[in-house]
This record gives structure tokens, C-alpha cells and sequence, in this order.
């Protein structure tokens, strides 16, 4: 089947290529209905060759969970972090001796404190934060900071666009100009995985990767509420979200309530200053709007989408990545990959963005990485046994953390809003 998905891709690939090379070879006068339609029908074929690889992807994600991830505990040292973590989860803290406790902080960060429960080693920890950029395109966007704790923090911010020096003639004083700062508050919330419950068998048979298994599934309830509250948070309670902080960009014209149209698309990308349309601008909306995306064309029929037609090979499914954008058949619906360029630049994909409505902010564009998150502390993990569980013959996992997010400069991104009717 693996050599099967990677035809596909080589397939999918030499469409694409053929599909730039007609944008290429036909400009101006040179296009015609003709080459019109044989883009189209090789579109056609690439999304086609898509849904292949994701039936395929998809068949082996079911065998993958049914499987697990099995290991060969002989093959551990039992005194790393990974062996005593997968301890504490098959046995619990009871089994853990003084010596080994003394072990686990010291592969813990210096500033972790101790709040009760077990405090996951810094090693595992990051594994976490790192799969949690796998359940939505914030966190690869955006810059992350770690704090030792989660006391209150403000993030300076200084807007200097507008500022300009001056010409000056000879033995005449300087004109005073301040710059003007703010602060944007970078505070961090608590946020559940919501209880796991793993059945007695699991836990007592000693060729499941327990830890691989509680950590995927920690990692991915952490991260789409993350990237939910990353998105669309509201702050106060929540963090504030990349949406509610941008700045209006451009509103769709009346009857562009579900769908958009090139023009406006020009009009966002120039509402963001020059100074923010760098290498790291980009856009970001969900997979609805990108089907409406990648079907517009210029008055003369030309697609306006522009696909990576190398990426399929480079990058395999699950492409895709700052510094190398790609398109094609992914695993994951929520895996933040770049879907091409648009207008010249990547466009993420996040499905916790507005789909298309009226008055929906469904698309941002700009210089996304203005966006930090901040991580407070390690995740922590608790165990449970109390008979609620005991008697369905489970142990539960339940992990806490501590993140937050905001727009520091909201000038930076700025959000199209479909037409109210």
C-alpha cells in the first residue's frame, strides 16, 4: 500500500507539473478555451489522485490504532525518563521509589516546580507541545515562549509605520518625535485534555508503548483547543485569538456571502502594510474557503491558484511546512499544512477559522508570527483509580496546561469579512 500511495503522489505530481507548464507557456493572447480546458480536466485529475491518497492514508491510520505502537520494553533503559514515566502510568506514583522520584526531577527544567500529580519530564513534555502543532496551524505560525511560571506578562508593542525622520537645513534643532509603546498582555489560562480512561489490558501489557499512546492523545485534545482558543478565543477567560485581534482588511462586496472574489483578495493583501508583507506573510483560512479559492480564475479563465507541483515527492502526505510549501493528500484533516501559493503566498489551512457566511471573518492574511503563544510551566499529569473507574476495569489520565496567546502588533494581520447580504 506504501508504494501504492507514493505512485500516487508521482502521479499527482506530474499533473501539477503539466498544469504550471500550460500557466507558463500560455500567457497573454496565448490562452485559449482550449488550454482553459485541459486545466481543468488536470485539476480534475489531481483532486482525484488526492482522494486516492487519502482513502489509502486513511486505511492506514485504522490499522496503525488498532495496532498501537508496540515496543520491546528489553529494548529500554529502565532508568530513562520514558521507562519510569510508563511506570508511573502502568503502576502509579506508589511504584515509584525515592531514588527514581530524585531521577524524574532531575530530567525536569530547574524552574518546574512541584504542584502534586506528576509533573511529566521536560523530554516528554516537549514531545507533547511539538504533537500539538499536528491538530491546527497555530502553532506553526506563530512564536512560541516558554515561561518558568504563569504569572501575568505584558509584551511590549510599538507601531513605528506612520513614523518618518525629516530633512533638515544646517543649524536648525531636530524635531521631537517619541515613539509611542503599548503593552499586550500575554497571559496564560488552564486547559484540560479531558479524562482519559485506559482499560486494565493496556495497562498490563507490557508491549504497549503507553507512553506513545496517552501522549498522542493528550497532544491531540491539548492542541485543538489551543488552536481553537489561538483562533477565535475571545481573551478574559480565554486566550485572545488571532481573529478578534486583527484588524478589518477588507469587507466583501454585496452578494459575497459565501464565496470571494479575486479583487478582494488583492485589497486584503494591500491593506496590511508593506512593512508586514515580508517572507513570513501569509494567509490562513479553513478548508471551505479554500475549495472557493482554488476554483477562482481571471477574467481570461486562468486559475488563479498557483499548485506546488514538486511537493508531492519532496514532502510526501502530510507536506507541508514554513520553509517548504506543499499541497496534496493528507492524513489528518487538521494537520497544518500549506496548501500552495495564492497571489504569491502560502496559505495555511486551520478549520477553526469561519467557514464561509454572512459576515464571517472566514480568511487573514499578513505577518502571522506577530501572533505568540505562550506556554507556562510543564503539563501536568494525574492518575486516577477511585472505583468510578475501577469498577469498568479502567485507570484514568487526566493533564492539565497552562497556555496563552495574543496578537502583539494588530496591525500585522489584518481579516476579509464576507458581505452581510
Amino acid at each position: 500500500m506504501t508504494k501504492s500511495i507514493q505512485d500516487l503522489r508521482e502521479r499527482r505530481a506530474a499533473k501539477a507539473a503539466e498544469a504550471r507548464k500550460l500557466l507558463d507557456d500560455h500567457t497573454g493572447d496565448k490562452w485559449s478555451k482550449s488550454v482553459s480546458d485541459q486545466i481543468d480536466a488536470l485539476y480534475a485529475e489531481i483532486d482525484d489522485v488526492e482522494s486516492q491518497i487519502n482513502r489509502h492514508q486513511k486505511q492506514l491510520e485504522i490499522e496503525a490504532e488498532n495496532r498501537i505502537d508496540r515496543i520491546n520494553p528489553r529494548d529500554i533503559d529502565p532508568t530513562s525518563p520514558k521507562a519510569l514515566f510508563n511506570k508511573f502510568l502502568r503502576q502509579g506514583e506508589e511504584a515509584i521509589t525515592a531514588e527514581e522520584w530524585r531521577s524524574i526531577r532531575n530530567t525536569m527544567s530547574t524552574t518546574t516546580g512541584s504542584e502534586g500529580g506528576f509533573t511529566v519530564p521536560s523530554a516528554i513534555s516537549s514531545t507533547i507541545y511539538d504533537s500539538m502543532k499536528a491538530f491546527g496551524a497555530m502553532r506553526a505560525v506563530s512564536e512560541i515562549i516558554r515561561t518558568a511560571d504563569g504569572r501575568p506578562l505584558s509584551f511590549p508593542t510599538s507601531d513605528g509605520t506612520a513614523e518618518v525622520g525629516e530633512w533638515i537645513a544646517q543649524n536648525i534643532t531636530a524635531t521631537a518625535a517619541d515613539p509611542t509603546f503599548g503593552t499586550a498582555s500575554l497571559n496564560v489560562f488552564k486547559a484540560s485534555s479531558k479524562i482519559v480512561a485506559v482499560p486494565f489490558e493496556l495497562l498490563q501489557d507490557s508491549t504497549i508503548d503507553m507512553e506513545a499512546f496517552v501522549v498522542k492523545r493528550l497532544a491531540q485534545r491539548l492542541g485543538r483547543t489551543g488552536n481553537a482558543g489561538f483562533t477565535t478565543g475571545a481573551g478574559t477567560t480565554l486566550p485572545d485569538g488571532i481573529v478578534p485581534k486583527a484588524s478589518s482588511g477588507k469587507v466583501g462586496t454585496s452578494g459575497q456571502t459565501l464565496t470571494i472574489i479575486y479583487d478582494d483578495i488583492v485589497d486584503l493583501i494591500h491593506s496590511v502594510d508593506p512593512a508586514y508583507r515580508g517572507p513570513k506573510s501569509s494567509f490562513m483560512t479553513s478548508d471551505a474557503l479554500l475549495r472557493v479559492l482554488r476554483k477562482l480564475k481571471d477574467t481570461a479563465g486562468r486559475p488563479l491558484w498557483i499548485p506546488s507541483y514538486d511537493a508531492g515527492i519532496r514532502l510526501g502526505a502530510n507536506n507541508g511546512s514554513e520553509s517548504e510549501p506543499g499541497h496534496g493528500g493528507y492524513s489528518n484533516p487538521e494537520t497544518p499544512v500549506v496548501f500552495d501559493y495564492l497571489a504569491g503566498y502560502p496559505v495555511y489551512v486551520n478549520n477553526d477559522m469561519a467557514v464561509p457566511a454572512a459576515n464571517a471573518k472566514s480568511l487573514i492574511f499578513g505577518d502571522l508570527s506577530y501572533y505568540k503563544i505562550r506556554d507556562a510551566m510543564d503539563v501536568q499529569l494525574f492518575r486516577f483509580t477511585d472505583s468510578a473507574y475501577t469498577k469498568l476495569g479502567q485507570v484514568a489520565f487526566l493533564a492539565w496546561a497552562r497556555m496563552g496567546g495574543n496578537l502583539v502588533d494588530t496591525a500585522a494581520v489584518k481579516f476579509y469579512q464576507h458581505s452581510a447580504t
